[in-house]
């Protein structure tokens, strides 16, 4: 005897070899031997044999008509084999029961199944929207189809036209725009911006990236709320000497500036000068939730989005004629030895007397280190005792502020043309405005501390850069502790402790306390968005280095080799994978053919042509 029997969900057949009450020991067509529940066979047979019945079985279904059978059961729950005998117009044979049972079985949607071989038919309504969904599925997989067609062939459907920024920037899988443009993409082997770009429904590059970016960061728009409201400072008290800020020529919020005087006791009093927006606005109040959503002005070559009202910044910003309150720490110097003896600090008002732009004072630099105060030049004498006082507290720290081996870029766009301009760190200028950033922050961190105000530390220990609520140690800059106080116009770290320095000069209590969660989350959002920001900038200044090459038509450029197949290109902040590159030790020079630049995937296509014997200064990529 054979039997055809359910075992997790499929059916199977097989020849007895004993046969109980509850079980049964049978032998399956290939010769495998098991033992199964009684209660789980469906049809006892002899003929055919067990390896024959499911193969017939499985042709007579599939002429099996599904709407026929549906029609045929009637409304109450039913055996498989009384529905057979009913079809069949007789008693059905093993096979034809099979066949019935497995053409039940593979429809549920008609079916639904009730017990072992028993089940029951679905609603008229029910099965009639069950078949509408399959039907708009089919439509919708055709949709799918044609338009991932018309995508492999060049075309943007118009169907798919509204949505095209959701396409590029934050695409959803369950629509079947983004399914026509995943299929397409995988059929022809390229991203969706370029395949986008072949349907020429891709917006101009440079304003694909910003839009990729704005889409994430700034999905509500880059507006301020109308009309902020400022705060006026009064009875601030005016500081004795004029100061001056050394900044690039397109920085606008301008944040520091710095003085010198001589007291009555001889001695030079150094004066760094901080914009101080946080006596124009409250803490909770709307330009704060402004600049609490951003957290950071964000930069790129041509442009920024700034973290404050552009209201704000003309107020507060240091800017050359005009008198602004600011945070000022003085710092008295011997002039002998340059050695920091008293320090004070105190909210003021004081009077830009210039902005000096790095590239109008950039041949002090040579000078200065020369040994020469250039005659004539504006403020060059107070420039190089500020520069003298810079080192003698770069050798107190007993660590140098420069990276001279990590050059700055400047990039200039201007009508689609970009000029890129390579700045020396560690010179003297440049020494001068970091170390006394690095005086105010390290000296407002531990006052802060001292006092036992709230505020956010940036900390390095173990080679880990972070930022905490804990005063800590700055190991790498040799500093106790070190909070970032002289960027309020562009970074929301710097406000909030501004804030703090703010109420613990004026004697009130602090705005934030340690363990607030508004110090909390601000310290945490802002290292996330901080990296977010920094990431964008660099792929932008990858961007405008890559239409650089475009613009300046070069087709050969020196570089120096980074690691394995990577070469840093001369005079670009642009590193280039290289797959021809031989095995090169890091700092070897070679020469590339440029071959192609893509300016969606931000990739450019080098050859190595030869190594450079001669290790030269860096000079820019030849045309």
């Amino acid at each position: 005897m054979n039997v055809l029997y359910e075992e997790d969900g499929s059916f199977k057949a097989g020849t007895v070899l004993a046969d109980g009450d509850t079980s049964l020991q049978i032998e399956a067509p290939h010769g495998k031997r098991a033992k199964i529940k009684a209660k789980d066979v469906l049809i006892r047979f002899d003929d055919p044999s067990a390896a024959e019945v499911l193969a017939q079985a499985e042709r007579l279904a599939r002429d099996v008509d599904l709407d026929f059978l549906w029609q045929c059961c009637g409304s109450d729950e039913f055996g498989f084999a009384g529905l057979a005998r009913d079809y069949y117009g007789k008693q059905p044979s093993p096979a034809e029961a099979a066949a019935i049972l497995l053409k039940l079985h593979s429809a549920p949607m008609y079916f639904y199944r009730k017990g072992r071989g028993r089940y029951r038919a679905a609603p008229p309504e029910t099965l009639r929207a069950a078949l509408a969904g399959i039907e708009k599925r089919k439509q919708r997989e055709l949709q799918i189809e044609q338009w991932s067609e018309r995508l492999v062939q060049g075309e943007l459907p118009e169907e798919m036209r509204p949505i095209l920024d959701e396409l590029l920037y934050q695409p959803d899988r369950n629509r079947p725009g983004t399914q026509a443009l995943e299929r397409a993409c995988e059929r022809t082997g390229v991203t969706p911006a370029k395949l986008l770009q072949r349907a020429g429904a891709l917006p101009p590059s440079e304003e694909y990236h910003l839009n990729r970016f704005l889409r994430e960061h700034f999905p509500d728009g880059m507006d301020f709320p109308e009309g902020p409201e400022l705060i006026e400072p009064v009875d601030l008290p005016q500081a004795a000497a004029s100061a001056i800020s050394l900044d690039d020529q397109s920085t606008t919020e301008i944040d520091d500036a710095f003085s010198l005087t001589e007291t009555a006791d001889g001695r030079l009093r150094i004066g760094i000068h901080i914009a101080a927006p946080g006596l124009g606005f409250a803490p909770g109040s709307p330009i704060d939730v402004a600049a609490r959503a951003r957290l950071s002005t964000v930069y790129m070559p041509g442009g920024k989005i700034t973290m404050l009202p552009p209201s704000v910044i003309e107020k507060f910003t240091l800017t050359e004629g005009r008198v602004r309150p600011a945070l000022s720490l003085y710092l008295d110097v011997r002039p002998d030895t340059m050695a920091v003896e008293n320090r004070h600090t105190r909210v003021d008002l004081v009077r830009i007397a210039a902005n000096l732009r790095h590239q109008a004072v950039a041949s002090l630099d040579d000078a200065f280190a020369a040994g020469n105060i250039p005659k004539g030049a504006p403020y060059a004498r107070e420039l190089h005792v500020l520069w003298q006082v810079a080192q003698a507290l770069e050798a107190s720290r007993g660590k140098s502020s420069a990276m001279p081996d990590r050059p700055d870029y400047v990039f200039r766009v201007e009508n689609g043309r970009v000029s890129i301009e390579q700045r020396r760190r560690g010179t003297p200028l440049d020494k001068l405005v970091a170390e006394l950033m690095i005086a105010a922050n390290s000296v407002w961190g531990k006052l802060l501390d001292d006092h036992g105000v709230a505020a956010i530390y940036r900390v390095q220990s173990g080679g880990r850069v972070r930022m905490t609520t804990s005063a800590e140690a700055h190991q790498a800059l040799g500093t106790s502790h070190y909070a970032w106080s002289t960027s309020p116009l562009r970074r929301y770290v710097d406000l909030v402790n501004q804030w703090q320095l703010i109420a613990l000069l004026r004697r009130e209590a602090a705005p934030f306390g340690r363990n607030s969660d508004l110090m909390l989350s601000a310290v945490h959002d802002f290292e996330a968005t901080y990296a977010a920001y920094d990431e964008f900038q660099g792929r932008m200044e990858r961007y405008w280095s890559l239409r650089w090459l475009l613009q300046e038509q070069v087709h050969s450029a020196a570089g120096e080799v980074v690691r394995e197949n990577l070469v840093k290109l001369d005079a670009l902040p642009l590193v280039a994978k290289v797959p021809s590159l031989p095995p090169l030790s890091p700092g070897v020079r070679v020469e590339l053919e440029v071959r192609d630049v893509d300016l969606v995937d931000l990739t450019v296509e080098c050859r190595f042509v030869r190594v450079l014997q001669a290790a030269a200064a860096e000079s820019p990529a030849s045309s």
